[in-house]
């Protein structure tokens, strides 16, 4: 098929905003855990400079032991947070991917088939049982994709709530070893 040299600018012009708009998600996914992972370094700094404080004024065994318990479950509780918002921020950038590439997906479906029709003006008589042969396939693709897709977001969201599931766990079992 000949395409003219405004339809080929035009092409060029869609990939690259195309490109731009998965840079972006991925600059802001890769910004949102900078700024997790600097907020999680600066509060784990100011905690340790505490606590070596905190033991250093330390006077005897026993105010060492409570002490011990005091700065532990304060860490698993960061730790466990930190590893949610670390696992909330993969998984928002993962679903804004799939949001674009389930765009990108279905603009190429609608281009397809914009061709096929195109192609059945043209095309020589008794041509209608092959095109039909490539319409039925591109549906059965796009049923199976939908079907990824759907397995795809269950399985997130299957993980989403495990991870809740196990975290809300952790905390009072954490609580249980400290005593």
């Amino acid at each position: 098929m000949y395409q003219t040299p405004d339809q080929l600018l035009a092409l060029n012009k869609a990939n690259f905003e195309v490109a731009a708009r998965f840079a972006g998600v991925a600059l802001q996914g890769a910004e949102r855990m900078l700024d997790l992972q600097l907020k999680a370094a600066k509060s784990a700094f100011a905690d340790s400079i505490e606590n070596a404080k905190a033991f250093a004024a330390v006077k005897d065994l026993q105010e060492f032991a409570a002490l011990k318990d005091n700065v532990a479950q304060p860490s698993i509780e960061k730790a466990t947070a930190y590893a949610k918002s670390v696992y909330d921020v993969a998984t928002a950038t993962q679903a804004e991917v799939g949001k674009l590439v389930e765009e990108q997906f279905s603009d190429f479906n609608k281009q397809v088939v914009t061709a096929l029709d195109k192609l059945v003006k043209t095309a020589p008589a008794g041509s209608e049982v092959g095109i039909a042969a490539i319409k039925s396939g591109i549906a059965a693709v796009n049923s199976a994709y939908d079907n990824l897709s759907k397995v795809a977001k269950q399985f997130t969201e299957a993980t989403q709530s495990n991870l809740e599931a196990v975290a809300k766990q952790a905390m009072p079992a954490a609580k249980k070893g400290k005593k």
